[in-house]
């Protein structure tokens, strides 16, 4: 990636640019690589770093919505399965099948609030017994028969479901076991897209913390939050991607719009080996009493527990609630009534709002998770045209791109030359898809360098095939970890913050590694990230300091952990 001077440079040798995305979340993201390949010049900005916002705040799932079926959504999940496969094909080090158990404690609770819900008859949730839960798993499987990119669900009962989790609730009458996708690091996959479409198309220009001041005529002001400095573009059309803020991103341009119907959802991240053990590789997808949907997640070495759907008018200010961390801990008790759970375990929290389609009343859970483009036409007060992508979600965001990427080349005149629906993304291109080709392709890299085998391993599955361009830049540097991380080289850094745009601390141990997701910052190492990143980017004693406070008070107004109890908290624990 060529540096953040020169893009900015190019941009005011060109401020005519065919296409200005405002927004690099996902939809951003995947919209700016979908018309990179097609040619086309594409201008992405994002007040803050790359998908930061509300793709950030992701379940780390790919998912089909099983749920919304009774819904009636039948469209959007079977494109959600459809997409969740293509994900996992194109992106197999980044995206793994993951076994989804549903642990059902009632026969036939749900069976005629199903299709009354469907009707529109009734808003508020109720818990689903084995008959609608066993026919939603059925209708999930036929919508992908042909593409078999992951198995089909089965039922177990009683016996054989506490035979494979002795630690599962007795009461439990039949767990549902079937097949969703993980996405560990989300913002690793942001990070691959944004990189393709460079390396295709070096008209496509990504920056991050430009912000948006306002619009008038021809012109779309901007503002670089690095510098201060004001940059001036005149696009032919602007994409409104700016999820939760997409209304206030329209106000500051002066177009008054009520697109968004937000809700929030919260995890924890909690530092619980037991917790860890009792799920083994499945992700446990279960309904409380009062119908709300709720997920046990296995994030690597730790325990994700989410999500809740409140709505919520202000984007800016989304925290976790005291309320929310004891439902999700009653929500645990139900499941593993024997395992014990507080805050002492949490290690990290996070809040994020989904940028559903406007409505008026109604259960959060009931608002449609379907993506939608509002078009705003250009007229005397501004003389571009506006599409807001509205709705959408991580999973079908390959499909949301292309429907926008289509709409873009027939208003631009263009041709579509290239397809993304088997496009492999970054690291996944040319790495073998058996376990015996993997181990073969790995015997070859360590002939060639000096790694060990389990460390070579452990990079080819973050990274996939680019692991041959970090070992042909660092070589053995690779086997040179942190002082402080034993599972983070120091080389790993180095490549991002050279070549990945880190501003910010932050940017660093929040988004492009999972070191503080997963609680792994300690006081020690800390200072040893800072260090590396202040001196590979030229910062002062001063302005290293400043980074490090940063970071502290985001933990504390962002997160809610208090500096001190999160190093507490980081430590290794027993039980």
């Amino acid at each position: 990636m060529i540096s953040r001077v020169d893009r900015i440079r190019k941009i005011k040798e060109n401020p005519r640019p065919s296409v200005l995305i405002i927004g690099a979340g996902i939809n951003g993201i995947g919209t700016f690589r979908d018309l990179a390949l097609q040619g086309i010049d594409v201008v992405m900005v994002d007040r803050g770093d790359y998908c930061s916002g509300a793709s950030a705040a992701s379940s780390h799932m790919v998912h089909g919505g099983i749920r919304y079926l009774e819904n009636g959504e039948f469209r959007l999940v079977k494109e959600a399965v459809q997409e969740r496969n293509r994900l996992i094909e194109n992106s197999p080090h980044l995206v793994k099948p993951l076994a989804t158990t549903f642990p059902i404690f009632k026969w036939f609770s749900g069976l005629l609030n199903a299709p009354l819900k469907f009707l529109g008859l009734l808003e508020k949730p109720a818990e689903r017994g084995a008959i609608v839960i066993k026919l939603g798993m059925l209708m999930y499987d036929t919508f992908t028969r042909h593409q078999k990119t992951v198995p089909k669900h089965v039922f177990k009962n009683r016996k054989q479901s506490l035979a494979l989790f002795p630690d599962l609730n007795p009461d439990v009458i039949f767990t549902g076991t079937y097949f969703d996708g993980a996405m560990p690091s989300p913002e690793r996959i942001a990070m691959e897209l944004i990189q393709d479409a460079l390396a295709e198309n070096d008209q496509a220009i990504p920056l991050n913390y430009v912000s948006l001041e306002s619009a008038s005529g021809s012109t779309v002001s901007l503002r670089d939050e690095v510098t201060a400095e004001s940059i001036d573009v005149q696009p032919k059309m602007v994409i409104n991607a700016a999820g939760p803020w997409i209304d206030l991103v329209n106000h500051k341009m002066g177009e008054a719009t009520r697109c968004i119907s937000g809700t929030k959802g919260s995890h924890l991240v909690l530092n619980h080996p037991r917790l860890l053990q009792a799920i083994g590789e499945h992700e446990f997808f279960f309904e409380n009493d009062d119908g709300r949907i709720v997920l046990i997640f296995p994030l690597l070495d730790r325990v994700m527990i989410g999500t809740s759907d409140i709505r919520i008018d202000d984007p800016d200010n989304v925290v976790i609630s005291e309320e929310e961390v004891d439902y999700f801990f009653n929500m645990i008790r139900r499941v593993f009534p024997d395992i014990q759970v507080d805050r002492s375990h949490i290690v990290y929290t996070f809040s994020g709002v989904r940028p559903l389609q406007r409505t008026e009343g109604g259960a959060a859970s009931q608002i449609s998770r379907d993506h939608k483009v509002y078009s705003r036409e250009a007229d005397e007060t501004l003389h571009f045209p506006i599409l807001s992508l509205v709705g959408g979600k991580w999973t079908s965001f390959r499909a949301f791109s292309e429907q926008v990427a289509d709409l873009v080349l027939e208003r631009l005149g263009a041709a579509r030359k290239a397809s993304t629906r088997d496009l492999q993304i970054g690291g996944s291109r040319g790495l073998p898809a058996s376990t015996l080709e993997r181990e073969a392709y790995c015997r070859n890299l360590i002939e060639g360098f000096p790694i060990e085998k389990e460390r070579l391993i452990q990079l080819v599955d973050m990274y996939g095939t680019n692991v041959e361009g970090l070992l042909e830049k660092f070589g053995s540097e690779l086997a040179a970890m942190l002082q402080t991380v034993p599972d983070m080289s120091v080389a790993e850094l180095r490549q991002f913050i050279l070549e990945e745009d880190v501003v910010h601390l932050d940017d660093l141990i929040l988004r492009r590694t999972m070191l503080g997701k997963l609680g792994k910052t300690t006081q020690e190492s800390l200072q040893e990230i800072s260090g590396i990143c202040g001196e590979i980017l030229g910062w002062s004693v001063e302005k290293t300091t400043s980074e490090v406070d940063r970071f502290i008070e985001l933990l504390k107004r962002d997160h809610k952990m208090n500096y001190n109890v999160y190093l507490e908290r980081t430590k290794p624990r027993e039980t």
